[in-house]
């Protein structure tokens, strides 16, 4: 039953998402996409948790306000000094974001394997 709660969210965010128009101003584009980020690093590093048996609700959020507020700092910062700090942000969330996806496949492509191989078992056992 709680499954469906996730479900319904996301529909109901795809349907406001592109219903709503919202033009978000040219000087928040940088904070943006690193809040962007930072949510699917959040997102894919608690799917990667919960696929290893690992996952800790506490731990997802802290991380992610955590990881939003030092990236929004690091952009604000080189916004002041004139230098673009905002690219650390990005590509440490990049690289942790495809790392943890490789971690998901892996897992993924295992579990299937394994269960394709019982499967195969049974049928000649």
């Amino acid at each position: 039953m709680w499954f469906l709660l996730p479900v319904l969210g996301l529909i109901i965010g795809t349907y406001l998402g592109s219903n709503i128009t919202f033009q978000l101003p040219p000087i928040y584009i940088k904070y943006m996409s690193i809040a962007v980020l930072a949510s699917l690093d959040s997102v894919f590093g608690g799917i990667k948790a919960i696929l290893e048996d690992t996952f800790d609700g506490t731990i997802l959020l802290s991380g992610f306000f955590t990881n939003a507020l030092l990236a929004a700092l690091l952009a604000y910062l080189g916004d002041r000094l004139g230098v673009d700090l905002y690219y650390a942000a990005v590509f440490a969330f990049g690289i942790r974001i495809f790392q943890n996806l490789a971690a998901i496949r892996h897992h993924s492509l295992t579990k299937y394997r394994q269960r394709k191989a019982r499967i195969r078992g049974e049928r000649n056992g």
